[in-house]
């Protein structure tokens, strides 16, 4: 998943610099705050006209019942893609499926977690069963727990590493025996570019993320000769439920949290002062698995806004 950026609110002053200084001022100066400093947003990518790269090609995402997996499945599935994707939450699964076969698209949801090998494994399977091979594969699924080396336990430290990189590592095991049966196909696997460049408190989340950079690198050579392209994606801090959850701002209503978030951007935005939008970050994402770059694997491609380059 994409990196993590706001501080926790589970400290008073975590929530103190989420929230701003808006919060602390006049009720009127807030609700001004509201209107005029909501920070700036990516328009929505429009989907080119008749474009369908995956015209007929199955593709299967972990992690898409929000997020940048969401983004994704509508996208490879308004491109022609016959979408399977999974992910824990069986209500937003089933709303992803409806709203893509809504749209004349064809998906299916296959609840799953990728800490579950045998989940994983029937995902994969299911997804060979509905439509008959396997040609793409997004392995997107990720978590973050934030906090001081020593103040992980053992079972938090575990639960990010097996998601991020070991729930990578049998999404591949499964998928990629179907790909060798069919001649070929491409995999694209979410880092994060704290990969590159991270902060404090966020060690498991960037083992992990940095390790899926190596995983990838080595796996495109095992399997370059026999016509399988893996790339990583690593996105920037992007906006999703995803960045809401781990700064610990789920309870907050949204027009304070989008204050809370402008403040913080003011000091900590990319070159390009603004998050990166889902579904910019999916577009990238469809670009990696298409046809179009076919020399292309074992690649880290970047979508940051500048946040690395600037840090290096």
């Amino acid at each position: 998943m994409p990196e993590t950026a706001l501080p926790p609110s589970g400290s008073a002053s975590g929530r103190r610099r989420v929230i701003g200084s808006a919060t602390l001022g006049a009720a009127a100066g807030l609700i001004a705050g509201m209107f005029a400093a909501t920070p700036p947003k990516a328009a929505p990518i429009p989907l080119p006209p008749g474009r369908r790269r995956f015209e007929n090609k199955i593709v299967a995402i972990t992690g898409a019942t929000s997020g940048i997996g969401r983004a994704a499945a509508l996208q490879f599935a308004a491109e022609g893609g016959k979408v399977a994707f999974c992910g824990r939450r069986t209500a937003l699964g089933a709303e992803v499926e409806r709203q893509i076969r809504q749209a004349g698209g064809e998906a299916t949801y296959i609840k799953a977690d990728v800490l579950v090998e045998h989940e994983v494994k029937a995902f994969i399977d299911r997804t060979v069963a509905t439509y008959g091979r396997l040609d793409v594969a997004f392995n997107n699924a990720g978590i973050t727990v934030e906090k001081p080396v020593h103040e992980y336990t053992a079972a938090e430290w575990d639960r990010v590493i097996n998601t991020n990189l070991r729930g990578t590592f049998l999404a591949m095991k499964y998928e990629i025996p179907h790909m060798l049966k069919t001649g070929g196909g491409t995999i694209v696997v979410t880092s994060s570019s704290n990969a590159i460049s991270t902060q404090a408190k966020r060690s498991a989340y960037t083992a992990s993320k940095r390790g899926l950079v190596g995983l990838v690198q080595a796996a495109a050579l095992d399997y370059a000769a026999q016509g399988i392209r893996i790339n990583t994606l690593i996105p920037g801090t992007t906006d999703t439920e995803f960045l809401r959850k781990a700064s610990g701002n789920e309870s907050l209503p949204e027009p304070i949290y989008r204050v809370g978030l402008n403040q913080w951007l003011k000091g900590n935005a990319p070159p390009i002062p603004r998050l990166a939008a889902p579904e910019e970050v999916a577009a990238f994402a469809l670009t990696l698995a298409s046809d179009e770059h076919p020399f292309m694997t074992g690649a880290q491609m970047v979508l940051d806004g500048g946040k690395t380059a600037k840090a290096g």
